[in-house]
């Protein structure tokens, strides 16, 4: 084990043209705040005594990924799921913020977006719930 506590900060990273933009969509998107904005790196994180974060770091060669997947083209690696609580309403502010609605959507309590370095993320509502 890594021996970690719940004190221990544990985030995700994303290669970027452009981390402080990047940067500024999600906090805007998430109502998180910039906790570090280094040469190179900026994080973000939520309000309050929280350990998640989410980070940028510049990558000069950065090609954005595709999705859905094509052969020969730069493949996603990941992608961001974030709960919402009325999905219209959020997929608008998320195209406000600089967000794009990709293409192809495979559910429908589910909307994939492209973030403005093209990352895919998607908004759902939790037909569970």
């Amino acid at each position: 084990m890594l021996g970690r506590t719940s004190k221990h900060w544990w985030g995700v990273v994303l290669d970027a043209p452009d981390p402080l933009a990047l940067a500024h969509f999600y906090a805007d998107l998430m109502d998180w705040k910039i906790v570090k904005d280094e040469c190179n790196f900026v994080g973000i994180a939520p309000m309050g005594e929280h350990v998640e974060y989410f980070a940028f770091q510049q990558a000069t060669d950065y090609e954005p990924p595709v999705w859905p997947a094509q052969p020969g083209r730069q493949q996603m690696m990941l992608h961001l799921d974030i709960e919402v609580p009325d999905l219209e309403a959020a997929v608008a502010a998320a195209v406000r913020a600089g967000a794009r609605l990709a293409d192809h959507q495979p559910q429908e309590t589910v909307r994939v977006l492209l973030d403005p370095a093209g990352h895919p993320f998607c908004l759902y509502v939790d037909s569970e719930a």
